[in-house]
């Protein structure tokens, strides 16, 4: 593993500073291509305008219609938690509005599949719906749209995804009465990437302006969407989407709202059964605390738990539910546990297998994975695949698809796989090449240059082995398949403080906009395992002690060594001391 330290712009460091802004925060903000103080005002007003995004004006009249007339809305959710959190701001957004019939429905991710389908259009026209609204999924659902208008159902695409593509390369879109989709041809929307319950809440913030435009407030204070932020907030977070400047506003505001007490009965609830605090709630709390309960009911149960969890406004029916949900996520962490020590085994012995092909004599082989993975067991459960091909990917530094036998009625004879890369390598793309050098092989595919799904006949595995493999040894040189950690160069002593750690918990990090990371030479005192799977330390750094930990590792370190590592603090019988959380170490190349 190489770390790099960020490049730092001085005259935006200066600026910020003269701006009043925290000297190291100026530093971390200005490495991550923030340049002036405004981009930092995270205000409502600052928001994008609905406008212009495209489609949100045309929604808002069709919506706006609908409700009028008393037409029944319904919602198809997806079953991963922006899919949860983008159905429950509908619901709870349409009703604030006015909308007096709206209900939901959302797919098995086993019998169903991802997306609207065909079968789940004719389920919701015998709901008795006369209007669909896809939320997080929808826009590559070219033959389920088609089914819900043949069926005379008016349909709502609601959708953050990339649209879908033909044979011959062209953009295919459903042809719905209306898209609303940053990614859309023809659309100026700047934040490209706003996850689907973004969208959801743009979608609502053009129906009030239309409703107000028609008078429907006249006489009474008009309805606040505000509320809905900590909805937008968690399930921006959860889904991994850049936080580009309006996705960084939506969070704090909704991160805001969660501390100071204004948030749906089930996210307290869920902060509860994490063992969190919301009146100091961070990103991390989204992203590894209450993101990944919701998901589990999509993964293992049924996603309805999740989002009944989150539109409830009983207390306790909600920590009813959040129980349900943190006993699912236990259940979820069992298995994933289980897989992940078999798809290691099945990695080391890929990876041994290619170091032999390259030698004859055993004492040089060396233990260097392939370009890709691709491993799969017949006791994997296709709810975990993407989670394990994740940690996989992580240990690895490999572009990785897990695959397992699907459960679907009749298609037993097929293995769904969720993939995740590397930069520099674009997966779906990659899937494509696949599709066109091996017609066939590929039954069903799609995503992104990150994460990509595919299902394919269990006969087809080697080859599909093979020719990912070829792929990523024709994309992937060295130096791309050489990990690499990004971080913000030493840390001064006078900023290992618990109150500088509090004012760093306090600003919105993720995907896009890394949490600081720092990075120098250490000295270890000593080392121990801890959980048989965790190294704890004690490190001398800047001539004081300091306590650190490494989750997840278990090779001694060296007396000295180049360590990259989180801030965290850490209480002991009321005290509390701030400790590093290693993220990576660059070791000498012999080891």
């Amino acid at each position: 593993m190489k770390i790099k330290v960020r490049d730092v712009p001085p005259r935006a460091v200066w600026a910020l500073e003269q701006a009043g802004v925290h000297p190291l925060l100026a530093r971390l903000f200005a490495s991550r291509g923030v340049s002036a103080s405004d981009e930092l005002d995270d205000g409502l007003a600052r928001l994008l305008p609905p406008a212009t995004l495209k489609g949100a004006a045309q929604a808002a009249t069709l919506l706006a219609d609908a409700m009028a007339a008393g037409k029944k809305l319904c919602i198809v959710a997806d079953y991963d938690c922006d899919g949860a959190t983008a159905c429950a701001v509908g619901l709870r957004g349409l009703r604030l509005l006015g909308a007096q019939h709206v209900g939901y429905l959302v797919p098995d991710r086993v019998v169903d599949g991802y997306g609207l389908t065909p079968p789940i259009a004719r389920r919701v026209k015998d709901s008795g719906a006369d209007v669909l609204i896809t939320v997080d999924n929808g826009i590559a659902s070219v033959e389920g749209v088609a089914e819900a208008r043949a069926l005379g159902l008016q349909v709502l695409v609601t959708d953050h995804h990339l649209p879908a593509a033909t044979a011959e390369g062209a953009i295919a879109l459903p042809d719905a009465d209306v898209i609303v989709n940053p990614n859309q041809p023809g659309c100026r929307f700047e934040s490209k990437s706003m996850a689907g319950v973004g969208v959801m809440f743009y979608v609502l913030m053009a129906l009030r302006a239309e409703l107000r435009a028609r008078g429907a407030f006249a006489g009474q204070s008009e309805p606040r969407l505000d509320s809905l932020l900590p909805l937008v907030a968690l399930g921006t977070v959860a889904d991994v989407v850049k936080l580009d400047a309006n996705n960084r506003r939506l969070v704090a505001q909704g991160l805001k709202r969660v501390r100071a007490g204004s948030l749906p009965a089930g996210m307290a609830a869920l902060f509860g059964a994490a063992g969190r605090k919301a009146p100091v709630a961070t990103t991390f709390d989204f992203g590894f605390a209450l993101g990944p309960r919701i998901n589990a009911a999509g993964r293992l149960a049924d996603m309805t738990l999740g989002i009944e969890c989150l539109l409830t406004d009983d207390a306790g029916r909600a920590d009813e539910l959040a129980r349900t949900l943190d006993a699912i996520n236990r259940q979820r962490r069992d298995i994933e546990g289980d897989m992940r020590e078999q798809a290691m085994v099945l990695a080391d012995r890929l990876t041994a297998t290619v170091a032999g092909d390259r030698t004859t004599d055993a004492t040089q082989i060396e233990a260097t994975p392939p370009a890709a993975l691709c491993v799969y067991d017949a006791s994997f459960h296709e709810g975990v695949v993407g989670i394990v091909a994740s940690r996989l990917k992580d240990r690895l530094h490999r572009p990785t698809f897990v695959f397992a036998a699907s459960g679907a009625p009749g298609r037993e004879h097929e293995l769904k796989g969720s993939g995740r890369s590397i930069t520099g390598f674009h997966l779906r793309d990659a899937l494509d090449l696949v599709a066109k050098r091996h017609p066939g092989v590929l039954l069903r595919f799609g995503g992104h240059a990150m994460a990509a799904g595919c299902t394919i006949d269990a006969s087809q595995l080697a080859v599909f082995d093979a020719a990912l493999r070829q792929v990523a040894s024709e994309w992937l040189d060295a130096a791309t398949l050489t990990r690499r950690i990004e971080t913000d160069g030493p840390l001064a002593p006078e900023y290992r403080r618990i109150e500088l750690v509090e004012t760093l918990h306090r600003e919105v990090w993720g995907q896009g906009f890394a949490p600081p990371t720092f990075s120098e030479e250490v000295d270890v005192i000593s080392q121990r395992l801890v959980g048989e799977k965790h190294l704890a330390l004690k490190l001398r750094h800047q001539g004081e002690p300091v306590d650190g930990i490494w989750f997840g590792h278990t090779d001694p370190l060296p007396a000295r060594v180049k360590l990259a590592f989180r801030l965290d603090a850490d209480e002991w019988q009321g005290v509390r001391k701030v400790k590093f959380f290693v993220e990576g170490a660059e070791l000498p190349s012999n080891g």
